[in-house]
């Protein structure tokens, strides 16, 4: 990520690159944020009535921060804090922008020293403090430096003063609990983050990323679960009150699953992402995710690749050549045939790649032994001495070279014989109905399928909902 920021997401490219939802936070405050902070810390607060001995101390403070912010010496530290800013942003590659950071850093120190006489001025209120509205006068001149001297530490002080001192407008109070809360997040102090979060959630206060970042301080935390059902629960309620939940929720969660091994929670964000954001790029990671964190012996891996070549949703030769392996060209020749010219066609794939070049051939070569053979297939597949798990494989030869109603009925005549790996032939069904284009009828056959499989049913699922949808 080249760009500082305070926290941002993408769904990377690649096939396990693309898998992974990175949810990172850096150091700079955007400008954004900076507004809501600098909203935080003047709320319009009921009157207050400083300490007598207070109130001059204060009222010198505050000229000495006004006079310190247009000085020369400051004006100038702030604007090689923006020149860093920018140099770092420009960066290209992880040396130059560890050098460039260091540089930003640098330049944040010495606006910070700019402030020295100021800080020790504004720090030495808190002792002189002696009521509520001394210390919330204390800590609102406080988060002021802070923000002037783009130091989160010395504004995050400020506002928990603010806060404490019970003085803050109640109505506002939900603002600055989450100012608070993103802060700590942004400090990378959890504890105070889920604290301080939770609180503004609980009060009703809707930011962009409050609920993402409050679900997030938890995982960070090693509370995974906690954290995935929490931001699951914020994605329904959202959902349920007609306001879609960011896509960057969904990918934070399926992130976090992923890191986790957690199947269940990887295919519940999985679902919810491409029901909500059917992209290529999300079906891609949906499905990358699921391969990965299922670990799918061969025939699970072949039909939740034939999702992805259905969602036209290959990202790379890595998953064209998983669809391949997983095929097979002396098995399925028609099918990687199939898969082998898209991924050439899209420039995926190359012919001088031996592989490639190999593959084509073989798969050239059966299809043309095979085709004729076909119909004497699905004859003896008919016999009734024939087996459940022979006419279950002359279904996949069919269903492979695009006979979809034939193949269903013989998957169908499977499972009245018995023997059959039951959730794989009511898998395949539902992909034969699909290619027929009966997508109420496969809805029902995924929603049935059970054990390891029911996670890439039920994306199959979603995609024949979708299916249905008329085009927009």
């Amino acid at each position: 990520m080249s760009a500082i920021s305070r926290r941002s997401g993408l769904l990377s490219r690649g096939a396990i690159a693309l898998a992974l939802a990175a949810a990172s936070a850096t150091v700079a405050l955007p400008a954004n944020a900076a507004k809501k902070e600098k909203e935080a810390a003047a709320p319009a607060a009921s009157k207050i009535q400083m300490s007598k001995a207070f109130q001059p101390l204060a009222i010198a403070a505050q000229k000495s921060l006004d006079t310190a912010k247009v000085r020369p010496d400051v004006v100038a530290a702030q604007q090689a804090v923006k020149t860093a800013t920018d140099a770092y942003n420009a960066a290209q590659g992880s040396a130059a922008r560890k050098a460039a950071m260091t540089q930003r850093e640098a330049a944040l120190a010495n606006l910070l020293t700019a402030f020295s006489a100021e800080r020790t001025q504004i720090e030495a209120l808190k002792g002189a403090a002696t009521t509520p509205d001394d210390n919330f006068v204390a800590g609102q001149l406080l988060s002021g430096l802070g923000l002037a001297a783009q130091d989160m530490k010395i504004v995050r002080s400020g506002y928990e003063a603010m806060l404490v001192s019970g003085k803050y407008p109640a109505a506002d109070t939900p603002k600055l609990q989450n100012a608070i809360g993103s802060i700590c997040y942004d400090l990378k102090d959890f504890a105070c983050a889920v604290t301080q979060l939770d609180a503004a959630v609980k009060a009703g206060y809707k930011g962009d990323t409050s609920e993402a970042l409050l679900a997030d301080s938890y995982i960070q935390q090693g509370q995974v679960q906690t954290g995935l059902d929490r931001l699951m629960s914020s994605i329904k309620a959202r959902n349920a009150a007609g306001t879609s939940a960011p896509q960057e929720w969904y990918r934070r969660g399926l992130s976090a699953a992923y890191k986790a091994k957690m199947l269940d929670q990887a295919s519940a964000f999985s679902n919810g992402m491409v029901e909500a954001y059917p992209t290529k790029e999300n079906w891609a990671g949906a499905i990358s995710i699921l391969r990965l964190v299922a670990k799918y012996e061969v025939q699970e891996r072949l039909d939740l690749m034939r999702l992805m070549q259905r969602t036209d949703s290959f990202s790379d030769s890595t998953d064209y050549f998983e669809f391949i392996q997983a095929a097979d060209p002396r098995r399925l020749p028609q099918e990687v045939l199939t898969v082998m010219n898209a991924g050439l066609a899209a420039g995926k794939l190359q012919r001088s790649d031996i592989s490639v070049s190999e593959a084509l051939a073989q798969a050239n070569e059966r299809v043309k032994a095979e085709t004729p053979t076909l119909p004497g297939l699905e004859k003896s597949a008919m016999v009734p001495t024939a087996t459940g798990n022979s006419i279950s494989a002359t279904a996949d030869a069919l269903m492979s070279y695009g006979q979809s109603a034939k193949a269903e009925a013989l998957y169908r005549m499977a499972l009245q014989k018995g023997g059959v790996d039951v959730q794989r032939v009511n898998t395949r069904i539902g992909i034969t109905l699909f290619d027929q284009g009966k997508y109420a009828e496969a809805k029902a056959m995924f929603d049935g399928v059970t054990g390891i499989r029911q996670p890439m049913a039920r994306l199959w699922s979603v995609y024949a909902v979708q299916k249905m949808k008329p085009a927009a």
